[in-house]
């Protein structure tokens, strides 16, 4: 019998790891919220028709195709703009405009596994629909700002372009598709690749270095500095920020950090012409995508991960058969008081295996209730990651572990 396995570029997380992108998550949605985005969801499967023809042909690729059950032909999320196009298309006159949305889910893409990348991945989406002001870029590329702050990056910057400069400079898609692979291959090797589709690559960098701000970028830049962020060290206008996909109209953004040079945290931009595709009209929006499995990678680097200590906070060890209900009791009124505690759940075991569990979950405290801590109406309060023992009420035991929580 073959041993059982994931199928390749999937992932199994277990709960160590599951805690770590569970506080991610919980702080890049506070900050989603305190920015007034509310949250979305949209299904997994999507209709063929609906997913192809967006992305460019190198994107449809990627995208998980099959016939379901009924025989229609179905697509799994490749992101979540196309998704968020059709809800607006499908709810638009129930949605408030500008509609602020986040949404936190997985998606799938059939492409080459590698490190930090995997065919099945959870993105992290903003975006603002219905509005063109470019008040609405400098709102997502400081949402974005402040996420990689908080998360604890110590100089994020946002790169900021406008895709009009290279219609102004009148630069074919597979100009841009090149300048797209520039931090992957590094300046020479575009040039090459640009001269070898018949372009004077050293002249179309000169040409992008001389470049000046669009009325857009000098506008965004504008109101990010009245928000209080500064160009140089918060943001810059960089000319040779190309971002491969079709739909971009405007500005495009990507947000890196100099203490991970493996590629960028988070990307978007504007697409005024994607969200009405499905209603036949033009709709302005602006968005960014977080790459979530690469923030943990880089903070994993930069030494910033957070805590993956055991959500639960104290274990009520079982004494004996005979103390199984004092146990249950310490327990409810422990939870009663939001503390999150475990039972053990072998009244059979032995302490010392009780304790070791305890220890392997990253648990921080033990209460144990024998006999004579029944008679005299108090427990033993252990502190794990010490071994020290303290004789307590329950009173002193909800005291002491909630002290811990909010240290």
């Amino acid at each position: 019998m073959n041993s059982p396995k994931t199928l390749k570029g999937f992932r199994d997380i277990l709960p160590k790891d599951a805690r770590i992108r569970q506080h991610i998550i919980q702080s890049m949605k506070m900050i989603f919220e305190r920015f007034g985005f509310d949250p979305l969801e949209t299904p997994a499967l999507e209709y063929a028709s609906v997913l192809l023809g967006k992305y460019g042909d190198e994107a449809d690729k990627l995208i998980y195709l099959f016939k379901d059950h009924g025989g229609r032909d179905v697509g799994m999320r490749y992101d979540q703009t196309i998704p968020l196009a059709r809800i607006i298309a499908q709810h638009h006159y129930e949605l408030p405009m500008p509609f602020k949305r986040y949404q936190i889910q997985p998606v799938w893409r059939a492409e080459n596994t590698q490190k930090g990348r995997f065919r099945e991945f959870l993105q992290c989406d903003i975006d603002i629909v219905g509005t063109n002001s470019p008040i609405a870029d400098a709102e997502v590329i400081a949402c974005a700002l402040e996420i990689a702050k908080t998360l604890g990056f110590p100089s994020p910057k946002m790169h900021i372009n406008d895709r009009a400069l290279f219609d102004t400079l009148h630069l074919s898609k597979q100009e841009i598709i090149i300048l797209d692979k520039l931090d992957k291959i590094g300046k020479d090797a575009v040039i090459d690749q640009l001269n070898g589709i018949g372009i004077n690559g050293q002249e179309r960098f000169e040409t992008l270095e001389r470049s000046k701000k669009t009325k857009r970028l000098i506008e965004i830049c504008s109101f990010l500095e009245l928000m209080g962020y500064v160009e140089g060290k918060d943001f810059i206008v960089d000319p040779f920020l190309a971002r491969g996909l079709d739909y971009y109209t405007s500005a495009i953004f990507e947000l890196k950090d100099p203490s991970y040079p493996q590629g960028s945290l988070a990307g978007g931009g504007r697409y005024d012409n994607l969200i009405g595709i499905f209603l036949g009209q033009s709709i302005p929006a602006v968005g960014i995508a977080f790459g979530f499995d690469r923030i943990i990678d880089a903070l994993q680097i930069i030494q910033k991960t957070p805590s993956a200590s055991s959500i639960t906070h104290a274990l009520v060890c079982i004494f004996s058969q005979d103390m199984i209900a004092e146990s249950v009791a310490i327990v409810n009124t422990l939870r009663s008081h939001s503390i999150p505690t475990e039972l053990y759940l072998d009244a059979n075991a032995k302490l010392e295996k009780q304790l070791k569990y305890a220890d392997k979950k990253g648990i921080p405290f033990a209460l144990i209730q024998g006999p004579e801590e029944k008679r005299d109406g108090i427990m033993i309060i252990k502190r794990m990651t010490t071994k020290e023992q303290l004789r307590g009420t329950v009173d002193d035991a909800i005291r002491i572990i909630s002290a811990h929580e909010t240290t």
